[in-house]
């Protein structure tokens, strides 16, 4: 047998490595079939550098590279970047002018009592200090709102008034051009109407028993019906669903869809209304003299009260504090709430019978016309006169704007002034209309540029620039809102309904503090409980031990305690004596140095 060689050994070796060798797999195959005809290279490997030996960092390196990789994962947590933050050139919040905080004001601020307690101290500081972040935030989200009422301008020499409505609707856009109209229904006026409070829809109720319910803006009737019946006054409720009409005999409810909801029989021959939104209360001035409030959230009679001034046809309300104002025959303005029997204010205005009045939005100011044709500006904080004109056809009819614009009809003719509850008298109107017929109702647009006219013929919709307040608040009265929205708002103001009895002159009394004298707070205190819890009581000695109890001892330490308050009430006038002699140490020493005065007199002591 022959011995093997090496190199045989040699090929043996290389054969079984390639036996070792893994097999490619199928999509490795696929890729690339050309490739399984050439034979295999073997790639050239490149020539290796000799590497070189790595210095290892020191420790103190290490544990500082470990610190910033640290720092920039925590930084990179709270969102904070590796580069250096810039100064703020003006660091903290934008200055508010002291103009603007002027405006947002809300009375003048508390001052803490001299023997206030650390309770009373701290809530009050803690009241100020909500009451001035409530005027800071109210000055900056005033400039959130940029809209502002633009007024009608003439050339020069050119007098705005003699402007028609024909032109204005001409020279502005389709939309709000649209927004003059007229409505013929000369069969069953005089009409009467009503804005709802978001501005959106139109009531409007003829004398011979027309009543209409409109979308005056996309002009869609909602409902329309004829009632058979006398019509004295309509007037919406608290939503667009539901409205009530002052009819011949009775009070009556209806829905937008013209259903008959309720029927009060209790309110009887009702010729004004008056709706108070925030009490859910509707005010009714009858023929026979009486003036009652009905709950609407509950269908219950509030308060009736017969105010012995004969027929009611002349009724306003005050937006500021929900008190009802009547005008009378006698030429008297009388204010009333529902929680007292007699009037809060009489004032005589005019010489005749009142014939209209209407009170601004901030409750400052009563416009009133009467007999003697005189139109009048009351200021109502002072209840007195600020200035007053003479029409030569006195005013029938007044209404006042979110804006302050006076509307005063004289017969077939609607003039408009500017500035009317300002300090200077009323002279040239801003704007003048005339319609077809005898005007009987006018009403402003709420956030519209618009002046309803009810009248003979019908109703027309005049447009007056600047009247309508451009910034509406969404959370009270939004004319954009949905019916979820409306839904929602609903319930809200149920639950946020203010009671009848806090309905006043003054609706800020409620925040002030009471400042009651002492005894009479605790006369009250007594007479609730039915005995004094202030009292002392009678001293019962402790019964002591190894003969401390005697009869003497007792009564000695009786003595004592009874003789305590003498010994207060001594030293209390000790002081007082004490203290007024002070003073009139003082008061001498100030005569004697207001006193003749010589030149020797720098070297006394």
């Amino acid at each position: 047998m022959a011995a093997a060689t090496p190199e045989d050994s040699s090929s043996t070796h290389v054969e079984k490595k390639s036996k070792q060798k893994l097999s490619k797999r199928y999509w490795e195959e696929s890729k690339n079939p050309e490739q399984k005809s050439k034979p295999e290279e073997e790639p050239s490997k490149p020539e290796e550098e000799p590497s070189k030996p790595e210095e290892e960092p020191s420790k103190d390196v290490q544990i500082q590279n470990a610190a910033t990789v640290k720092e920039r994962s925590f930084k990179r947590k709270k969102g904070e970047s590796d580069q250096p933050v810039k100064e703020d050139p003006f660091p903290g919040q934008a200055p508010i002018p002291t103009e603007r905080l002027q405006k947002f004001r809300r009375g003048e601020k508390h001052k803490t009592p001299a023997g206030a307690g650390r309770k009373l101290k701290e809530a009050i500081v803690f009241s100020e200090s909500v009451s001035e972040l409530a005027q800071k935030q109210a000055a900056r989200y005033d400039l959130l709102l940029p809209e502002d009422a633009g007024f009608l301008e003439g050339d020069d020499g050119e007098d705005t008034s003699t402007i028609s409505q024909d032109d204005i609707a001409d020279a502005v856009d389709i939309t709000s051009g649209s927004k003059y109209f007229n409505l013929d229904l000369s069969q069953f006026g005089p009409y009467r109407l009503d804005y709802s409070r978001n501005g959106r829809h139109l009531l409007l109720g003829g004398r011979r028993g027309h009543v209409a319910c409109i979308d005056w803006q996309s002009k869609e009737l909602m409902c329309e019906m004829n009632v058979m019946e006398t019509v004295n006054d309509v007037k919406w409720l608290h939503t667009e669903a539901m409205f009530a009409v002052a009819q011949k005999k009775w009070l009556y409810i209806y829905d937008s869809k013209g259903v008959e909801l309720h029927c009060v029989k209790k309110f009887n021959d009702v010729l004004k209304m008056q709706f108070l939104p925030y009490h859910f209360l509707l005010a009714t001035a009858s023929a026979t003299g009486f003036l009652q409030y009905l709950d609407v959230s509950v269908g219950k009679e509030v308060a009736g009260i017969g105010t012995k001034l004969g027929r009611l046809d002349v009724m306003a309300q005050n937006p500021y504090n929900a008190v009802v104002h009547l005008g009378h025959a006698n030429g008297t303005v009388s204010l009333w709430s529902p929680n007292q029997r007699e009037p809060l204010v009489k004032m005589l205005c005019h010489r005749g019978a009142v014939r209209s009045l209407t009170v601004d939005k901030t409750g400052m100011h009563m416009v009133t016309s009467g007999l003697d044709r005189k139109l009048k500006v009351y200021d109502i904080r002072a209840f007195k006169p600020l200035h007053s004109c003479f029409l030569p056809a006195g005013a029938s009819c007044l209404s006042l704007s979110q804006k302050g614009l006076l509307s005063a009809a004289t017969g077939d003719v609607v003039q408009v002034y500017k500035n009317a509850c300002g300090s200077s008298t009323l002279s040239k109107p801003y704007m003048a209309h005339r319609l077809r017929g005898q005007v009987c109702g006018l009403a402003y647009c709420p956030f519209e540029d618009v002046l309803g006219i009810g009248h003979d013929q019908g109703f027309t919709s005049m447009i007056v620039p600047g009247a309508g307040e451009p910034n509406f608040d969404a959370l009270d009265t939004n004319p954009y809102r949905s019916f979820k929205q409306r839904q929602e708002w609903e319930v809200k103001a149920l639950l946020e309904k203010v009671q009848p009895e806090l309905i006043g002159l003054d609706p800020g009394q409620l925040g002030k503090v009471d400042r009651a004298s002492f005894e009479q707070r605790h006369k009250e205190r007594v007479e609730a409980l039915g005995f004094d819890p202030l009292a002392k009581e009678k001293f019962k000695p402790i019964k002591k031990k190894k003969g401390r109890s005697s009869a003497g001892s007792v009564e000695k330490r009786k003595r004592k305690v009874a003789h305590e308050d003498q010994r207060d009430v001594i030293r209390q006038s000790v002081q007082e004596k004490m203290q007024r002699q002070k003073e009139v140490e003082e008061k001498s020493k100030e005569k004697r140095e207001l006193g003749m005065k010589t030149t020797l007199d720098r070297f006394r002591k």
